[in-house]
């Protein structure tokens, strides 16, 4: 018998609210790329992850697949394995059977996604503990009291980190470094620096995914707080920054026009942006001097072909 309980502890619309009016009252408009996941948005995103140029879940799959025993090997069987940014739990999957932990603990921000997602995987798993966890990881990654103690393992695969600017990727380890413990491990998966055509491509998909994705949050900005915007009078555009190691997405007004919300006017200029989205790629050495200031130690890491992507092992240091 399948065995979830549900945990919110995300007052999401009020979030969403606050995020709309401090970044596009900003003077550069930017609104944070969590806010791209309502229902619609994650099952866009799951929808982004099958295009044919977007090479990374591929790449990452290939490690998971040919490394699972190694990983748990490595790590240890029955964790507590908690999944921050969980999403549609298919690459979980692929791991499960190896670490064999003693419990689940996914979090997303969606709540509806999350749980129809953790419903799907405790039928594959009907003795499987899972504890679905509503909340912003970016801002906290509250456990239930119900979660049992244990060795704890953290995944965090499909290089999430890079949405953080680097300074906050270093806080976002700190606190994930928190909440492991002395006996705690990490496994995640961070993109690596790569040919700004393939990077291009890659988020820029020629059948428009990726721009419904970008340009769905104006529609949910609209749905749910009442805001007077044209979604069709904006375009998606995504660029790899060699200079930062990074690619940007935008939502770039095509003319002139306002956005209003509750009393607020926000005005654009015909090409003015707002900044959704930064994806840093990281080379490994990069990646380790970074984690290892943040409290961890290397285990091992996996470069998949090409060095396409790579997933890291990491200890917490003591």
């Amino acid at each position: 018998m399948a065995q979830v309980t549900f945990h919110d502890y995300q007052p999401e619309t009020l979030s969403l609210y606050r995020a709309v009016i401090e970044g596009l009252g900003a003077t550069v408009k930017a609104i944070p790329p969590k806010f791209f996941y309502d229902e619609r948005g994650s099952r866009l995103f799951d929808a982004i992850c099958a295009q044919p140029e977007y090479y990374l879940p591929a790449a990452e799959r290939s490690i998971f697949e040919a490394r699972a025993e190694e990983i748990a090997a490595l790590a240890g069987t029955g964790r507590v394995l908690i999944e921050p940014g969980a999403g549609s739990l298919t690459k979980v999957r692929l791991l499960l059977d190896a670490l064999k932990p003693s419990v689940f603990v996914p979090m997303d921000i969606s709540a509806s996604h999350l749980r129809q997602a953790a419903d799907r995987l405790a039928d594959a798993y009907p003795s499987l503990a899972v504890h679905a966890v509503c909340a912003d990881y970016s801002h906290s990654m509250p456990l239930p009291d119900v979660v049992p103690p244990g060795r704890r393992l953290v995944f965090f695969p499909g290089s999430s980190l890079g949405n953080f600017h680097p300074v906050e990727a270093g806080v976002f380890l700190g606190r994930v470094r928190a909440l492991l413990g002395d006996d705690g491990m990490l496994l995640i998966g961070v993109d690596t620096k790569k040919s700004p055509d393939l990077l291009n491509a890659a988020y820029n998909d020629a059948a428009g995914v990726t721009a419904a994705f970008n340009l769905n949050l104006l529609h949910r900005i609209r749905r749910e707080l009442g805001a007077e915007c044209a979604p069709d009078s904006f375009h998606h555009r995504a660029f790899y920054d060699d200079r930062r190691g990074r690619v940007e997405m935008h939502l770039v007004s095509s003319e002139g026009q306002a956005v209003a919300i509750n009393g607020y006017r926000f005005r654009f200029a015909p090409g003015e942006t707002v900044h959704t989205e930064c994806s840093y790629k990281y080379a490994p050495g990069e990646f380790l001097t970074l984690a290892a200031a943040s409290g961890f130690l290397p285990v091992r890491h996996w470069l998949a072909e090409d060095d396409l992507f790579a997933v890291y092992l990491l200890r917490a240091a003591a």
